[in-house]
């Protein structure tokens, strides 16, 4: 193995890694021997000088995101194993050629033991996007290994991380083709038909972590009227309809978004007229809302993408939930959610039950919720389990 940077660790600051959490803060860190460069592997060490892990560094206060506790080499075989192993546990969940379901996700960062990397699947396109200089310098290797992974199952690659690259001098990790042009495209989820414009949507263009949860929507709709607010393209709405709902309103701030849940209404239900879609703020809509829904989807964009903001989003989640718990009619169902990885599970339940007891409504938890099997939790990674999701009945 070739001579590396070795990162020597405080006294004490060991025990996580014995543990196997992936990743080194940057107060952890005691002596550098050697440089230390954005994204490339470096060895790290205990204060008695003895291995821990491999990982790739980054100026900042995650210094460090280990990729193997064992000494490696990061040769075309390395990254072929993992993506190979990543693609093979889609395979045994039975998310590879299936005829009702062709979009997942592929790699899931820690869950996959590639911190820093996320790649979702449409239907033969596959959407890459890296949050770490680590796994940006090993791009190329890493496509090599989705193409032979996946085979003839794998027909557009399309780096979308521009946005999510931290923004380092002379890394440009410009969004664009890697394989094949196409934009957009169809695809199914549980037998409906969605559209999906990966080069300009949201994420990666659709939030595949919510394939099970908007299946259970589908199963509390029959009869009721469903508001989907933060409604996106519309998913939950689809279910909705599907599963017999009186009627659907999906609410986005994004006109784009709105137009886009119309296109999907459209093309699972064409001319059913119980779908309306209003490009307006939630909280705007909850002031001046007519209707009186019996089943409220809120399912917001993440409030905290740090702790320094956590007060304010607890804050932001109590007074969304209060509205819709004031507004709903009785007997309703809730299905709320938080994906902001910085709210813990405790947290964002405490936020739920102060805003019941403000609206001094009865509310019982029917569901915890949280994201599907193809976003894997490292069960040394509990900082990966992102998505909260409580159903609630109302009286």
């Amino acid at each position: 193995m070739s001579e590396r940077t070795r990162v020597v660790l405080k006294s004490g600051k060991d025990q996580s890694l014995r543990r196997y959490h992936p990743w080194v803060f940057s107060g952890a860190i005691k002596k550098i021997h050697g440089p230390a460069r954005e994204g490339e592997l470096i060895d790290l060490y205990d204060n008695k000088d003895e291995f821990l892990a491999s990982g790739h560094y980054q100026n900042g206060s995650i210094a460090v995101r280990v990729i193997s506790f064992e000494p490696v080499e990061t040769d075309q075989l390395f990254w072929d194993q993992k993506v190979a192993n990543a693609w093979k546990l889609r395979e045994t969940l039975g998310l590879t050629g299936n005829l009702q379901t062709n979009v997942f996700r592929w790699i899931n960062a820690e869950g996959d033991g590639m911190p820093g990397l996320i790649v979702d699947y449409y239907g033969g396109a596959a959407v890459i996007q890296m949050h770490s200089i680590g796994m940006f310098r090993n791009l190329e290797a890493i496509v090599e290994s989705m193409k032979k992974a996946a085979g003839d199952q794998l027909h557009t690659i399309y780096n979308k991380s521009e946005s999510t690259l931290p923004d380092k001098p002379g890394i440009t990790g410009k969004s664009g083709f890697l394989m094949g042009e196409q934009e957009r495209g169809e695809v199914l989820e549980n037998g409906y038909r969605f559209l999906i414009n990966w080069v300009e949507g949201q994420k990666t263009g659709f939030f595949i972590d919510q394939r099970e949860n908007r299946k259970l929507v589908g199963d509390y709709s029959a009869g009721r009227k469903v508001l989907n607010m933060f409604g996106y393209t519309g998913g939950f709405s689809i279910y909705g309809m599907g599963g017999g709902a009186n009627l659907v309103h999906s609410v986005d701030s994004s006109g784009k978004a709105i137009d886009l849940s119309r296109e999907n209404a459209e093309l699972n239900f064409p001319g059913d007229e119980r779908h309306a879609a209003f490009a307006v703020d939630a909280f705007g809509y909850f002031k001046d809302m007519k209707e009186a829904y019996d089943l409220i989807i809120l399912d917001p964009p993440a409030f905290a993408k740090h702790q320094n903001v956590l007060s304010n989003a607890l804050q932001g989640y109590k007074r969304l939930n209060q509205r819709a718990f004031e507004a709903i009619a009785p007997g309703g169902i809730i299905f709320t959610f938080s994906c902001s990885q910085a709210v813990s599970r405790e947290n964002f339940r405490k936020s739920v039950f102060v805003a019941a007891a403000n609206a001094r409504r009865k509310v019982r938890i029917l569901h915890q919720l949280s994201q599907p099997p193809d976003h894997p939790v490292s069960i040394y990674h509990l900082e990966g389990e992102y998505l909260k999701g409580l159903v609630m009945e109302v009286e």
